[in-house]
């Protein structure tokens, strides 16, 4: 049995904070610090602008679907789960309804919260929720500028074959599909 560690006061200080690069889904920051050994340095942090949230459309008969795209920063073609970023002051549950709809046509009735986790939490503040969506009903994307998508039904089992293999290597949809597998017995 997991049993978590009790906090413990930070003991890094930071000493001087400035923002170096900054577009509308990031802030990149070079922070002074004195690091817990008591010496100076620096630590970069990628500060992100949006909650990440994923989903795991589900139908009764166990099959799922997923997306296909060209990942612009590893130069690879990458199948995840239907995923996108939620802005801070909107309800993560909306940008997840939302985001299903922009890239599968999947509206649901039944959504449950799966996951929450911080995906690279050295360098950065990213926060991701995936969900399970259920009692479902199709219909027709609409991608925004930035995706080119390709769309994939699959059984849910295959999918978790699929994890396994190494044929996906998203971090949030390799984290989501094995909770999900373990939650639902799958």
């Amino acid at each position: 049995m997991f049993v978590p560690m009790k906090a413990t006061p930070n003991p890094w200080q930071t000493i001087s904070s400035r923002v170096v690069y900054e577009n509308p889904w990031i802030e990149v920051k070079e922070d002074q610090i004195i690091n817990p050994a008591g010496n100076s340095g620096i630590y970069g942090k990628v500060g992100f602008k949006n909650l990440a949230v994923a989903i795991i459309p589900l139908d009764p008969h166990g099959y799922t679907w997923i997306v296909g795209q060209h990942r612009y920063t590893l130069d690879l073609y990458s199948w995840e789960l239907p995923m996108g970023g939620v802005p801070f002051h909107e309800d993560p549950l909306i940008g997840a309804q939302r985001e299903l709809q922009e890239e599968t046509g999947i509206t649901a009735l039944k959504w449950t919260t799966l996951l929450e986790m911080h995906p690279s939490n050295s360098v950065t503040d990213e926060y991701a929720i995936t969900y399970i969506a259920e009692e479902l009903t199709l219909g027709t994307p609409q991608f925004d500028e930035t995706e080119d998508l390709q769309i994939k039904k699959i059984a849910f089992a295959e999918l978790v074959e699929l994890v396994m293999a190494g044929g996906i290597t998203d971090g949030l949809s390799v984290a989501s599909v094995l909770k999900a597998a373990r939650v639902l017995g799958m």
